[in-house]
């Protein structure tokens, strides 16, 4: 189990770019392409959870990519246009590995949203590349991806003092478990708002209590 509160995280916040796009990056867990790690990341297909918190620009615009591991995205602030689909706070969008999406654009008040993924990626591949482009017609692959009402997730709404016990991690490639509001009491730490926590397969199943009213999403990766 690795456990990343916000208030530890919140120290990790920075400017970085994508393609020429700008926001605020806070690294939670893992190593990404603007927080580098001391070893070499592993290959495609391996375990490696990686969380961060992204705060996209007022009206900027990240353009139709995709990446090499599966990956959920929560949205928690602003709001903006992901493809065809209006986002605001509360959504999900997941995306299966070497699935193209977006663009994701932020709209005046910007676009505060989580991604989680659990294997390493470098980073995005923008479709507007030909090589790129090339990459993905060359691959056996079948295009994963949906907004909204996601299989594999589920929101716990918690009163004070209410116990959580989650699903069987092993029957998933890996569990995020995000803190949307409120307080929650796991593995003897205090997790506030924005806090996560992730479970690899082997790990036993989430447990913890909340310590005010809360709100908990379940974010579970397909063994596929």
């Amino acid at each position: 189990m690795i456990i990343a509160s916000a208030d530890e995280a919140r120290t990790t916040r920075r400017r970085a770019s994508s393609n020429g796009t700008g926001f605020w990056l806070t690294t939670y867990i893992g190593a990404n392409r603007y927080v580098r790690g001391e070893d070499t990341p592993p290959g495609p297909g391996t375990i490696y959870p990686m969380a961060f918190l992204v705060e996209q620009d007022p009206q900027a615009v990240v353009g139709a990519h995709y990446h090499q591991a599966d990956q959920f995205q929560v949205m928690i602030g602003g709001n903006g246009r992901l493809g065809h689909h209006d986002v605001a706070s509360g959504d999900v969008h997941f995306a299966g590995a070497w699935s193209a999406y977006g663009p994701l654009a932020a709209g005046t008040s910007g676009l505060t949203y989580f991604t989680l993924r659990n294997g390493w990626d470098p980073g995005a591949r923008y479709r507007e590349f030909p090589d790129n482009r090339a990459t993905l017609r060359a691959l056996p692959r079948r295009h994963r991806e949906q907004v909204g009402s996601i299989e594999g997730t589920h929101n716990y709404a918690l009163t004070q003092g209410e116990r959580i016990a989650g699903p069987d991690p092993s029957l998933s490639a890996g569990q995020f478990w995000l803190v949307l509001s409120g307080t929650l009491q796991c593995d003897q730490r205090t997790l506030p708002q924005r806090s996560c926590v992730f479970l690899h397969p082997h790990d036993p199943p989430f447990s913890a209590h909340a310590t005010e009213t809360a709100s908990v999403l379940l974010l579970q990766f397909p063994t596929q």
